[in-house]
């Protein structure tokens, strides 16, 4: 019996690069699984909307201006499989994350 291919669609992820951990994603869903946007232009909406919080954030002085302005994020393609994990171009998958 032939197994269908398992459904693998191509997305963007915004990551961060950890001290601990390396490449990571930066956000992950109410089931802990990476965020991924159908368009780059929507992960860089996101990372802007970020940005702008940070900067609301400065204006009331909640946050120092150094901080605001600074967003170690990045955009990169991805392939998410069927189980919502998430696969670089060079082979590496990011699942769940641990709590």
């Amino acid at each position: 019996m032939d197994c269908p291919a398992p459904k693998i669609r191509p997305a963007f992820a915004v990551f961060t690069d950890s001290l601990c951990e390396g490449l990571i994603p930066a956000w992950h869903d109410n089931r802990g699984l990476p965020v991924t946007y159908a368009t780059k232009r929507e992960a860089q909406i996101e990372i802007t909307e970020t940005l702008m919080e940070q900067l609301r954030q400065f204006l009331a002085g909640e946050r120092d201006f150094d901080d605001a302005i600074n967003t170690d994020d990045f955009i990169l393609p991805v392939s998410v499989w069927p189980d919502g994990t998430i696969q670089l171009d060079d082979g590496r998958r990011f699942g769940k994350q641990q709590t």
